[in-house]
């Protein structure tokens, strides 16, 4: 084989620093090395950047070529910084494949300053205004530097504009989060101009579309794909299958995914993200099992749509599947793939091995931390869920609002007077409390510890109010017996050109419910559909048959069900039973009792009510029966507590305990109340709850 044959062999092979050591050993053995300067630009591009630069020191007279070799090796190895540096260094003059090379580098770092200085040296060279390979450069550095001025500035230099340009212009727009103005500028400097759009264009367009989640402009791109048989580009269907996806078209997301025939990970990962946001869990697991079967290995992404898929779908064998699968991966502890194994034992209740791996995970991002506080939540931990936010401070973790609610939401659980008021503070401090969502759900916390004037003044002092708010105000008047005050804030509410939704409705008719406002309670329920088109739900529907029941009106209460079609859940006839047992009317208890239990024969809860409805009739025979009942599905009563907290000790006392200690605390409580009714000072603080050991919270 001749020297020359041998040579170009070589340079085929130069895609890595020991085929260009051997390149380069075949040019110092011909003498080749500094004549020969394609091969050469072969071996610089192929080495290391420090190998590369000692070759490149190297040669006396290096040409533009030998210099975009080396800028190549520095951008191949992200050392975007050093190939910013090596410009003055290089000893050539900057051709047309020199700048778009050094551009990119500034706009990787991201450096908006280097980028000005390698425009204007492009600038006084002509390269800006009459190159549109170079011009493209200058103005994709510009917006990934976050400067659409100057990338729009740099656009309108080149006289005659290509598409490349063009759409440098509509994917900065793009990716700056200003998708109105690349849908605009796409309009009327692409379609307008009758310029035949690139896939990449067409890719940006589409993504803006999705982030303005605008249904009729995106149907619209995909006609005009149709149109104009531009649609066979498989990025560009993954675009619009995901477009689809993020406007919640799952039909059409569905078509489009059925008429893609080459279907990637890309493809199959939207169409199951596409089904979890729909709801439909088991839809989208039965869409992944299918991608496994035609061989498409799942990446980190689809792990994460599927274990929510579980997450929703309580399918907690199938969500340790995927986790064998993300170890074997090698992405179990990726933030994004663990935080959703978390999401999803705590979902299915196993929250012990939700614990195990968040202590394993290296790095936890504010919304892992916020996924474990809401889940031990979720699981009746409230207590821990504090615990867990107070390691969050310790470990020097900021929160943010997300996480401030689902903390409120824990300590409401708790119904600890003494740690809102250290929530409160540490709220007003941080700067969340001026978040209407923050205030909705710190008042929910003040109503749930029955400090009532609190939460009126977090509501009074809140100056944007959203229907959240409302509801949650009407909410806590309700759960107070403040029926009447809970309706003329709804009547208020109304005034403010406040729409209500589902829940405010929900709120205001369980208000009207416990204080016995049976008119207004018909009144403010047939307005729903009639004046806000709110359509009643099994929720609403047992709030109206709980108000007929509390009143006495349990034939008007059965008139109601039956109105319902038929569609009456298992709470609204337990609704009605609790209402028979008030109003001691055992007739009906039975009648209502036989449909409860049809629909829900493992409840021990309903079982109950029945019970002591036949008691107060003193059905003795009946009592035994239901009990006996009771013992043979084998069901088992959870017993209920109260918790009180004694000079920063909580106490938790079961239903039918008589241990000694328990005996003693509570006559010692009982001694403290009664020197505390006398105006006498004492030593123990009672509280209802744990309060935050950390003083930085106070």
């Amino acid at each position: 084989m001749g020297p020359r044959q041998k040579l170009l062999e070589a340079a085929a092979a130069a895609s890595t620093p020991l085929a260009a050591a051997h390149l380069h050993a075949h040019l110092l053995r011909s003498g080749l090395l500094h004549s020969s300067h394609h091969l050469t630009a072969h071996v610089l591009e192929s080495y290391t950047p420090r190998l590369a630069r000692d070759l490149f020191d190297e040669i006396p007279c290096p040409t533009p070529r030998l210099a975009n070799a080396l800028l190549r090796a520095h951008l191949r190895a992200w050392q975007w910084r050093a190939a910013i540096l090596l410009g003055p260094r290089l000893r050539v003059r900057p051709d047309g494949f020199t700048f778009p090379l050094l551009l990119r580098a500034c706009a990787m770092l991201p450096s908006l300053a280097h980028g000005r200085a390698v425009h204007a040296v492009a600038v006084r060279s002509c390269a800006a205004s009459e190159d549109a390979f170079v011009a493209a450069a200058v103005v994709q550095m510009y917006a990934r530097c976050g400067d659409m001025v100057g990338a729009l500035n740099a656009h309108s230099a080149l006289e005659k504009p290509d598409v490349v340009l063009l759409t440098s212009v509509v994917t900065g727009y793009e990716q700056n989060g200003l998708a109105m103005e690349a849908m605009e500028f796409f309009a009327k400097n692409v379609v307008a101009q009758g310029v035949v759009p690139t896939p990449v264009t067409l890719v940006s367009v589409i993504s803006a579309a999705a982030q303005l989640e605008d249904a009729r402009n995106g149907q619209a791109l995909h006609a005009y794909l149709v149109r104009n048989n531009l649609g066979y580009n498989l990025a560009l269907v993954n675009a619009l299958l995901g477009f689809y996806v993020k406007v919640g078209d799952i039909q059409a997301a569905r078509r489009l995914f059925e008429g893609i025939s080459d279907r990637d990970v890309v493809t199959w990962s939207s169409m199951i993200k596409g089904c979890v946001q729909s709801g439909d869990a088991r839809e989208a697991l039965r869409v992944y099992r299918e991608m496994v079967q035609v061989g498409i290995q799942p990446n980190s992404v689809t792990l994460v749509s599927v274990l929510q898929a579980c997450a929703i779908a309580g399918d907690v064998e199938e969500g340790r599947s995927i986790h064998h699968k993300s170890v074997d991966m090698g992405c179990e502890l990726e933030v994004g793939v663990a935080t959703a194994l978390v999401d999803m034992y705590m979902k299915c209740s196993c929250h012990e091995e939700a614990m195990r791996l968040f202590h394993r995970m290296p790095k936890k991002d504010v919304v892992a931390w916020a996924v474990v506080i809401n889940g031990l939540t979720q699981n009746g931990l409230p207590d821990e869920s504090i615990q867990v936010f107070k390691w969050m401070l310790l470990e020097d973790h900021a929160p943010d609002a997300v996480t401030m609610v689902k903390v409120l939401t824990a300590c409401s659980e708790s119904g600890v007077a003494r740690q809102a008021i250290c929530l409160h503070g540490y709220l007003v401090r941080s700067g969340f409390d001026n978040k209407v969502f923050v205030a909705a759900a710190l008042l929910d916390l003040y109503s749930k510890c029955g400090n009532l004037d609190s939460a009126i003044s977090v509501f009074e002092s809140t100056t944007e109010k959203d229907v959240v708010l409302w509801s949650s105000m009407i909410a806590g008047y309700g759960a107070h017996g403040l029926g009447q005050e809970a309706v003329a804030l709804y009547q208020r509410m109304i005034a403010s050109s406040v729409k209500p939704n589902s829940v405010t409705f929900l709120s205001v008719l369980s208000a009207c419910s416990h204080s016995g406002l049976v008119q207004e309670g018909r009144q403010i329920f047939d307005t729903m559909t009639q004046v806000y088109g709110v359509m009643p739900n099994l929720e609403h529907q047992t709030a109206m048959v709980d108000l007929f029941g509390r009143a006495g009106e349990l034939q008007e209460a059965i008139r109601f069900i039956h109105e319902m079609d038929g569609r009456a859940a298992a709470h609204t006839w337990c609704a009605l039973l609790a209402a028979c047992r008030e109003q001691n009317s055992t007739e009906m208890g039975e009648a209502v009792a036989h449909n409860l239990l049809k629909l829900d024969p493992d409840h021990i809860g309903y079982y109950n009510l029945l019970t002591n409805i036949y008691a107060f009739d003193e059905k003795w025979e009946s009592v035994k029966e239901t009990r006996d009942m009771v013992r043979g599905r084998g069901l088992h009563k959870v017993p209920g507590y109260s918790a009180v907290e004694v000079n920063n000790v909580v106490h938790r006392f079961t239903a039918g305990e008589r241990s000694h200690q328990d005996q003693e605390i509570i006559s010692t409580l009982l001694c403290d109340l009664s020197r505390k009714l006398r105006g006498e000072d004492c030593s123990f603080q009672v509280d209802t709850g744990l309060a935050f050991e950390d003083s930085a919270l106070y």
